[in-house]
């Protein structure tokens, strides 16, 4: 029963064009990367949609830095932090990221977790008790709805970046305790919560900003220390979320916040406690990341990456506007998360098996990851893209468009190399 119930599930999902596939990478994180597809068949591909944003997965120095950490630390963590988990490593680098945050939030203490999934999970569970009342963009992260799921707070949500949507429902609350929670930078969208206004509700209805910075942390701001630092941010009010395995280039999460709230977490943060510590290698390797990201190279590959966004940006304004019957939508972006909303699955799935069929891995994104209708290719650029690359796929979508029925371009086709 149970087997063929899963089979008349999987076929639902086919017929949706929901289907998701796994491929295999074969070689280091980078923009020109060795995918193995569901045929078996390995090629070599144009890579964007890596969240390797400064493309410090595969840096010489980085990776001596993990392995100097096996050869101090051996391979394993062999118990959860509060057995005897917790080395040196996750110590230093805990302190190094509370110093990275002190600007943003005063006196801040840093945890260290496995996962960003399990840090959001922690967050939202340990701090949503029964006195709380949580308020949750509506197009947050799974890893921060799943962690509301597990609250025992009353969950509200409000329309995406809506503060005037917010303010009501925070003044109408009798919670003793009220969380706004919000991605900073909108993982598939690509676009920024308005943090300064949202901590402007927060200090008006006294209550506490959770920011998820997976998507901003490295990137944005001053020395790449992320979306509060980009909005010049400054309160205890601030509860600071941000990932190591992206624009850090290794693995693991951390919380950021007022010491009082870390203590709790170490407290009462199920995935916190009963869970196998990362490997001290990581944290150790991470310090290293923390330390380039902070540099001028940190400096330089920032700026790259804001020429290279800005080079897609105005070649995909020019191909929408020699096809403005395709009806595409390129979603206002600062940041390395670019999507091009296509609107039906089976439309969208078609663009990026064309692209594959090119060399090119760009994913197409489909419901329930985004809303139904908003079918999009989700396109994340790295520092260590090169022009060049930004001018094939550019070449690569004019191509693809130009396959589908009916699509004669209105003028001359132009491929943008800003």
């Amino acid at each position: 029963m149970l087997l063929d119930h899963l089979n008349r599930k999987l076929q639902a999902i086919a017929a949706q064009d929901l289907t998701r596939v796994l491929r295999v990478a074969e070689s280091a994180t980078a923009p020109t990367q060795t995918v193995r597809g569901a045929d078996g068949r390995a090629r070599e591909m144009l890579m964007f949609c890596s969240n390797d944003y400064l493309g410090l997965a595969a840096h010489p120095q980085l990776a001596e830095a993990l392995v100097d950490g096996v050869r101090r630390y051996g391979a394993g963590s062999g118990a959860s932090h509060l057995i005897s988990g917790h080395g040196r490593a996750h110590e230093q680098l805990e302190h190094a990221l509370a110093a990275w945050m002190a600007p943003q939030i005063p006196g801040a203490q840093a945890l260290f977790f496995c996962t960003g999934y399990m840090a959001n999970m922690a967050l939202l569970s340990a701090l949503g008790d029964a006195e709380a009342e949580i308020f949750s963009d509506e197009l947050n992260h799974a890893s921060i709805i799943d962690g509301a799921r597990l609250a025992k707070a009353p969950v509200q949500r409000y329309a995406h970046c809506d503060v005037a949507a917010l303010q009501p429902l925070l003044a109408a609350s009798r919670a003793k305790i009220k969380l706004i929670v919000t991605d900073a930078v909108f993982s598939m969208d690509g676009d920024m919560a308005p943090l300064e206004q949202l901590l402007a509700l927060a200090e008006a209805h006294d209550a506490w900003l959770i920011v998820d910075d997976a998507h901003g942390f490295g990137v944005l701001g001053p020395h790449g220390r992320g979306t509060p630092a980009h909005f010049g941010l400054c309160s205890e009010r601030l509860i600071v979320m941000g990932t190591l395995g992206k624009a850090a280039g290794v693995s693991g999460a951390f919380v950021a916040a007022h010491p009082t709230i870390t203590q709790y977490l170490l407290q009462a943060a199920r995935t916190y406690i009963f869970t196998t510590a990362s490997p001290p290698a990581v944290p150790h390797a991470l310090l290293t990341s923390l330390q380039l990201m902070a540099s001028d190279e940190g400096e330089q590959r920032r700026a790259n990456l804001k020429r290279l966004q800005a080079q897609l940006r105005s070649g995909i304004t020019h191909l929408l506007r020699d096809y403005p019957h395709l009806g595409w939508q390129l979603v206002p972006s600062d940041t390395p998360v670019q999507a091009l909303i296509i609107g039906e699955n089976a439309a969208t799935m078609g663009v990026a098996a064309r692209l594959d069929a090119a060399g090119l891995r760009v994913p197409g994104i489909r419901p329930p990851t985004v809303p139904k209708g908003t079918a999009r290719l989700r396109i994340t650029l790295c520092a260590t893209h090169t022009e060049a690359d930004i001018r094939r796929l550019l070449q690569a979508l004019r191509d693809a468009v130009a396959e589908l029925p009916g699509n004669a371009p209105s003028r001359q086709p132009l491929v943008a190399s800003a």
